[in-house]
């Protein structure tokens, strides 16, 4: 008597097969690529920690966003790095500062290009926290001032979405009532909902140099052993008026982009970050692995979990991939 099994190979036996019973799929519409903006000139510097990624100045940014858009990649995510940094992080909601001037500059060259500006404070104060201090402890409430009032600067220098990556309690709803009270009810909110205080960021500060004087960003930023909390963050956020949720980091919480996406029917988004991206790329420098497929399989994995779109570094190698 023949035993009776299923043939699952049935559906693998050809790359033609594989091909068409494909659950999921990374597109170029899917990757968002982050830009690094400084002050000064003639500056393209490769980030140590970062194999690839530059900070540039103004006048070398055209060359820049030509390729990116000569690749096909249609979104942004703004990073701005100030000469001057103080305690209130004045340069983040300075509408003449470089986050708003690189901003302008892209809206000018590529309108059509979606530029989505981190709004966050870190990277502009003197102490390289997300918000400000009182007596050595966030002030949340005082730090949601300031924060609305960069995410304003953002949206009238022409960023098409707001992202605020700071954690502060009932910044979805700050931000959302101050950029409808300047008229900017139509540009949408990316919200960083679930972002844990995570090793992961180690390259991002050497790039957007805005580790912390002192402390740490446990107290606003999530503890990675928590889950039901993220799920917490997001409903707030949601209910805060949020276009999209995020995690962040991606690769360690794949758990935590099923879960949001099991839950909540707002884009979702998944930050593919700096440490995950320079352990691809030095382990593919000791050809120690094949660094596209490792690549491509991870913003798979991101996809499979439930992510509608990716923030990656390495977005201008997949769409080169892609393209081939």
């Amino acid at each position: 008597m023949a035993i009776a099994f299923d043939r699952h190979r049935r559906l693998r036996t050809s790359a033609g097969m594989r091909d068409l019973v494909r659950e999921n799929h990374v597109r170029l519409e899917d990757l968002i690529y982050p830009l690094f903006v400084v002050e000064g000139t003639n500056v393209k510097e490769e980030i140590p920690s970062m194999p690839g990624v530059y900070h540039f100045s103004l006048d070398k940014l055209s060359e820049e966003l030509d390729e990116i858009a000569s690749l096909g990649i249609k979104s942004l995510m703004m990073f701005g790095v100030p000469e001057h940094k103080d305690a209130c992080g004045s340069e983040a909601y300075n509408d003449n500062a470089i986050t708003q001037r690189a901003i302008r500059q892209i809206k000018e060259a590529y309108p059509d290009m979606v530029v989505i500006a981190d709004t966050c404070l870190c990277q502009y104060t003197d102490h390289g926290h997300c918000g400000v201090l009182h007596e050595g402890e966030i002030d949340n409430d005082e730090s949601l001032k300031l924060l609305t009032a960069t995410a304003v600067s953002q949206a009238k220098a022409g960023a098409d979405m707001i992202a605020p990556s700071n954690m502060m309690d009932g910044f979805v709803a700050a931000i959302r009532e101050g950029l409808d009270e300047a008229g900017f009810v139509h540009v949408p909110i990316m919200s960083y909902s679930v972002k844990y205080a995570s090793s992961f960021y180690g390259p991002f500060r050497d790039a957007a140099h805005s580790t912390p004087k002192s402390g740490d960003r446990k107290t606003y930023q999530m503890d990675p052993a928590n889950a039901r909390e993220g799920l917490r963050e997001a409903a707030s956020d949601v209910a805060e008026g949020a276009d999209f949720l995020m995690v962040k980091p991606g690769l360690a919480f794949m758990d935590m982009v099923l879960r949001l996406r099991e839950n909540f029917d707002l884009p979702l988004v998944v930050y593919n970050v700096s440490a995950e991206y320079s352990m691809v790329k030095a382990a593919a420098a000791n050809g120690w692995i094949n660094e596209e497929q490792i690549v491509m399989e991870t913003l798979l994995g991101f996809k499979r979990a439930g992510a509608d779109l990716i923030i990656t570094y390495h977005a201008k190698d997949v769409a080169k991939w892609l393209a081939r």
